[in-house]
């Protein structure tokens, strides 16, 4: 199936090369001026449509700082929007047809906004004609829902950092603005995920699309995926010296696959082997007991990921609570590097890259470092001192390099704001 990476910018080729070229060439990539990026998106509307948009909006990706594989089973995650946004140039018109455009794809969409069911969209745009579909319970019956979107997106394709959830959140903003509908927050991530869950098939916890809403500037948000309860947790890492690193592997990454639903479905196994509604309800002081009684050993191993991640999640919690990052940075980082060895080995969702962009990571200095995402490809995470960000993506740079790997991509991510209207 096609994703909605296809809506997004296009990976730029790479190469391999000696180990030394590697770390002599890397640059920590930054996110278009988001003022520039939105002025960008409402010239391409009006060289598409002939026209001026009503509005530009947009939505950022995310990265999760804690908190993998758990969203479906109730979990707890700790995410955070970055300043990668997609942006989505928009306006209203008196008739019922939706049509559709990018500036990184040639696939159009035309189609009468009456007729959008689940399957009658194949492609990246599923995911905006599956927000406007999962939105009309908010829509007055006598109310035309005609409208060109143009979408422009900037964040990294196929890295793990929710183009997708930056797509229907943009367009979720577009559509409650255009025809003033007073949806909450919250009823906007939730017409997000049925965006994608049940109109363009795909498989989504709720994380990505939260985070892209709900996050504030300067902060991670809490999520608590059992009730979608947030909050903003105090996340200031530049101004304590610190960086998050995010290493874009390059490595061929997509959730809707059978290895994602695999994952899923043995979670579900090991909530019915334990008698509980989802794996959330297990007491994880209880874990040495309750986990024998899974008889499957893949199941069991599932099991233990998601528990002992959700505690992860707990503790990391409550060492924010309880006092800056960097008086803290040690035990993060350990919380950071304990879940990554979790992913690995329990819920076996990493790749080689991924492994070896974290080992190297650690081997240069990091705090702690993770995969972060779905898995299988996509980006990893590592708390840096701010001064060695250069060193340690050049350290993974140079790994990766003489393992053959395609040449990957760094930038470093600041916490931002979450959707809105920008112009």
């Amino acid at each position: 199936m096609t994703t909605a990476a296809d809506a997004g910018l296009p990976d730029d080729p790479t190469s391999s090369g000696s180990a030394q070229d590697a770390a002599t060439t890397v640059q920590l990539s930054a996110a278009p001026d988001r003022d520039a990026a939105a002025r960008r998106a409402e010239d391409l509307f009006i060289d598409s449509f002939g026209y001026r948009p009503d509005g530009v909006w947009s939505a950022p990706g995310r990265v999760n700082i804690i908190g993998e594989h758990v969203d479906y089973q109730d979990g707890l995650c700790v995410p955070m929007a970055i300043s990668h946004r997609c942006f989505a140039a928009a306006a209203r018109t008196p008739t019922d047809r939706l049509r559709v455009r990018s500036a990184q794809s040639e696939t159009v969409l035309d189609i009468d906004a009456r007729d959008l069911a689940p399957g009658r969209v194949e492609g990246w745009p599923a995911y905006v004609a599956g927000v406007l579909w999962a939105l009309r319970p908010h829509i007055s019956g006598s109310t035309t829902q005609g409208m060109d979107i143009m979408i422009d997106g900037q964040v990294p394709l196929g890295a793990g950092l929710s183009s997708s959830a930056a797509l229907e959140c943009a367009v979720a903003e577009a559509i409650e603005s255009l025809l003033s509908l007073s949806t909450s927050p919250l009823q906007r991530v939730q017409a997000a995920i049925t965006a994608e869950t049940d109109f363009a098939g795909a498989s989504t916890g709720g994380l990505d699309q939260s985070a892209s809403v709900l996050s504030r500037s300067g902060h991670a948000l809490f999520l608590d995926c059992r009730d979608f309860s947030t909050r903003p947790v105090p996340w200031d890492l530049a101004g304590q010296d610190l960086a998050l690193l995010i290493t874009d592997t390059r490595a061929e990454h997509s959730h809707v696959d059978g290895e994602y639903t695999a994952r899923r479905a043995d979670s579900e196994q090991a909530a019915r082997d334990l008698g509980v509604g989802t794996l959330r309800d297990v007491d994880p002081s209880a874990l040495e007991e309750v986990l024998p009684t899974i008889t499957d050993e893949v199941v069991r191993r599932r099991a233990r990921h998601v528990i002992t991640e959700i505690e992860r999640v707990r503790a990391f919690d409550s060492l924010l609570a309880s006092g800056t990052v960097r008086e803290h940075v040690a035990e993060l980082g350990a919380l950071l590097d304990a879940s990554h060895d979790s992913l690995r080995d329990d819920y076996e969702v990493t790749v080689d890259q991924l492994d070896v962009a974290v080992e190297a990571a650690r081997g240069a200095g990091a705090h702690g470092a993770r995969m972060t995402g779905g898995g299988f490809g996509g980006s990893t995470i590592a708390m840096v001192e701010a001064g060695e960000a250069q060193q340690v993506a050049s350290a993974i740079a140079g790994a990766f390099a003489a393992r053959g790997f395609a040449a990957p991509e760094f930038f470093l991510a600041l916490p931002s704001e979450g959707a809105g209207q920008d112009r």
